[in-house]
């Protein structure tokens, strides 16, 4: 009878163990899908705090007032949206190097402004060039299909227009890093040279101005705000012209309450009517999470 008794306690014994370590392995899964649906709630709320952000950029860019505009130069704009905290910026797609309407000389001295040695820059535009161009003559640094080939890439020049930015990632000789370098500098939507009064840096140093006068008109024009005050003398002596060409880049980063970050970047025309009766025509978006 003992005998029976102390299988019957280890049988009993072990049964507590099982119950105890399901018992555990409940309460953390139901402790992670707690966390994951806190985490994606957040999410949640930061994306579409980020687009509200976007949406409350268009409109202002559509108001009358040049001082209650985003001066669309790349100043960041941080503020409180609901629970949220967004940091926004707007950069003129007119102060970027034109893909499709540069030529091989000025986008080389874009790379070389954003630090890229001199053969490696002119062999970059040359592809560049050779990418867009119909034709299959090869530009003295540049890549045809024969190139591609040569390379192991499974196709060759595109020999037509840019049609994204993100398409210049195919150009043979540019790697990912070089891409997020140059892509900030470039547009495919505005169709000419860049406008020097609200360009970024590596962009004015590429247009020819001196690299001493440079870090003094960017702190001038940071400070400066339509409608209080002249606004800064751009090196050569043009004056600012606050309104925009109405094609902007417009970039939101939201944090939640909880921490969660989205980013979203849409590059808009405003002034035209989009669908919907919307106040602007979305040309590209490109969004993320941030852990």
């Amino acid at each position: 009878m003992s005998a029976h008794r102390g299988v019957a306690l280890v049988l009993v014994l072990w049964l507590l163990v099982l119950l105890i370590a399901l018992a555990g392995t409940f309460v953390v899964i139901s402790r992670t899908e707690y966390q994951q649906g806190v985490y994606a709630r957040g999410s949640v709320q930061a994306r579409y705090a980020a687009q509200a952000a976007i949406e409350l950029a268009a409109a202002r860019m559509l108001d009358p007032d040049l001082a209650a505009r985003l001066v669309p130069d790349g100043r960041v704009y941080r503020f409180a949206l609901g629970s949220a905290q967004i940091e926004l910026s707007a950069s003129d797609e007119t102060s970027r190097f034109d893909l499709n309407a540069s030529d091989a000389v000025a986008l080389s001295l874009l790379f070389q402004a954003l630090g890229e040695p001199e053969d490696r820059a002119l062999a970059l535009a040359d592809a560049i060039v050779d990418w867009r161009d119909p034709d299959d003559l090869l530009q003295i640094n540049g890549a045809e299909d024969p190139q591609y080939a040569d390379a192991g890439l499974p196709y060759g020049a595109r020999d037509s227009p840019f049609e994204t930015v993100e398409e210049l990632q195919q150009v043979l000789g540019m790697d990912y890093e070089t891409f997020l370098k140059v892509q900030p500098y470039v547009t495919v939507y505005s169709a000419s040279a860049p406008r020097p009064d609200l360009a970024g840096a590596p962009v004015l140093q590429a247009l020819g101005v001196l690299t001493g006068e440079i870090p003094q008109f960017l702190a001038d024009r940071a400070a400066w705000m339509p409608g209080r005050g002249e606004p800064p003398l751009l090196p050569g002596g043009a004056f600012i012209t606050a309104s925009g060409s109405g094609m902007y880049s417009i970039s939101a980063l939201a944090s939640a309450a909880d921490g969660s970050r989205a980013r979203l970047t849409q590059t808009v025309r405003v002034g035209s009517a989009g669908q919907g009766g919307q106040a602007y025509v979305l040309l590209s978006r490109r969004e993320g999470m941030i852990n």
